[in-house]
């Protein structure tokens, strides 16, 4: 007898062609769901003004699930008009070091008036569509994935609309303990409403879902009824069978991603600098920084001459690029930002990292959820911001392990963060909701 499917509706603003990491926790999920006897249901913007796009991640679309297109409008035409920019890259607004009355404008508006979020005014057209879908597809399970924020409200409207209903709040990122939050200058009535906002959330809605376990209990603590997380993690269809070969010729220190004020590690720069003292460190050196560079790092790599000589950038890449710098690399860095309210984050990126098996360099929050993993894994170490003979000490035995052609690294038990195995975890959880 054929095992009945189960429909489950997942609302997300972001979806290929948008870029970045945001977009491919659900993408992934939604992949092998229907492995687990799922038929996921996606409803997205039809037009949505992502600053992303990486169509390469269209290919990962299972053919098998239906994408729900709505509408959306949103004021971004107004930061733009403000900034005098055409668009506006990740961060941009927060990340320029232009201190004007436009940018001030523009943070103000963006922390103060767009509550919890610019996306706010897709909540109730987008609720009053989907409580048609929800009842036509006889839907009993239903997810809101953020940031946006704004998404999570309008799974609380069809909540209290249809309290039978089964609502998993996902929070890719913190809401009130998230630090790109407190970069917006809100004034003290504005926080009190991200915090109603956010308890309505975690009260209504029948489960937290989140990224890893600090998080959860996070949310736990700030009030969930239940709070459970399941981890990003890596696509063995993303490393596929390329057999890139590390360099041999130089020392190759990479970095994949976004690096804003926030996630600058000076000290880091500092010691890489001190290193290049040796000629034969310095020969070998490649630093490649590859993605958005905030004007602070490049300022702060550049008070070192010796290093800037040694620095490679270029601009983003397609997520089907991204493996090649990944296996192309000696080092791996991974940068979490320098907020106490960061320590719960678990970038997806640690995994893809994990899955290229190149020792990891993090910088952080010492005892994080990262750190834990990079140990249980022996991939790697984990240091903290101001941490230097350490740092200097495990740099030099990576280049001095590159150059005898050693590595002490295992790289054990990294299939529990695969992709399918973690759409298997969430397709128990669920069904235990």
């Amino acid at each position: 007898m054929e095992e009945k499917r189960r429909p489950i509706l997942i609302v997300t603003y972001y979806w290929p062609p948008s870029g970045g990491a945001g977009v491919q926790r659900w993408l992934k999920f939604t992949k092998y769901l229907t492995e687990f006897g799922w038929d996921p249901i996606i409803f997205t913007p039809e037009n949505p003004d992502f600053d992303q796009r990486d169509s390469s991640l269209e290919k990962d679309i299972n053919p098998a699930i239906e994408v729900l297109k709505f509408p959306i409008w949103e004021p971004y035409s107004l930061f733009k008009r403000l900034t005098g920019k055409k668009e506006l890259k990740q961060g941009q607004i927060l990340e320029s070091k232009n201190t004007g009355w436009a940018k001030k404008i523009s943070v103000w508006l963006r922390g103060n008036f767009f509550i919890p979020d610019p996306r706010i005014f897709w909540v109730k057209p987008a609720s009053n569509y989907l409580l048609s879908i929800l009842e036509t597809n006889e839907i009993k399970h239903f997810i809101t994935t953020g940031p946006p924020h704004s998404v999570h409200l309008i799974g609380k409207r069809l909540k209290l609309r249809n309290p039978a209903l089964t609502w998993i709040a996902d929070f890719r990122d913190p809401w009130s303990q998230w630090d790109i939050l407190k970069q917006m200058h809100i004034s003290s009535f504005v926080w009190k409403k991200h915090l109603k906002l956010e308890q309505e959330v975690l009260k209504v809605s029948d489960a937290i879902l989140a990224t890893g376990p600090t998080a959860a209990n996070e949310f736990k603590a700030l009030g969930a009824r239940r709070a459970h997380f399941v981890t990003n993690g890596f696509d063995l269809e993303d490393v596929g069978e390329k057999k890139v070969e590390q360099p041999t010729t130089e020392f190759v220190v990479s970095h994949v991603g976004m690096l804003s004020k926030n996630r600058n590690p000076e000290n880091l720069w500092s010691v890489l600098d001190e290193l290049c003292e040796d000629q034969t460190f310095y020969e070998a050196l490649n630093l490649k920084l590859t993605g958005i560079l905030s004007t602070e790092v490049q300022d702060a790599i550049s008070a070192y001459p010796r290093l800037k000589e040694r620095l490679s950038t270029q601009d983003s890449i397609p997520h089907d690029k991204v493996y090649q710098e990944y296996l192309s690399s000696n080092l791996l860095l991974l940068v979490q930002t320098n907020d106490d309210g960061a320590a719960s984050q678990l970038p997806g990126k640690l995994f893809e990292y994990l899955s290229a098996k190149r020792p990891v360099l993090a910088i952080g929050r010492q005892d994080n959820d990262i750190s834990k993993i990079i140990q249980s894994c022996s991939a790697g170490e984990s240091f903290q911001y101001d941490s230097r003979d350490e740092l200097k000490a495990f740099i030099q035995g990576e280049f001095e392990d590159w150059k005898s052609g050693d590595s002490k690294w295992q790289f054990s038990n990294i299939e529990r963060y695969e992709r399918r195995n973690l759409a298997k975890d969430l397709s128990e959880w669920l069904l235990s909701l």
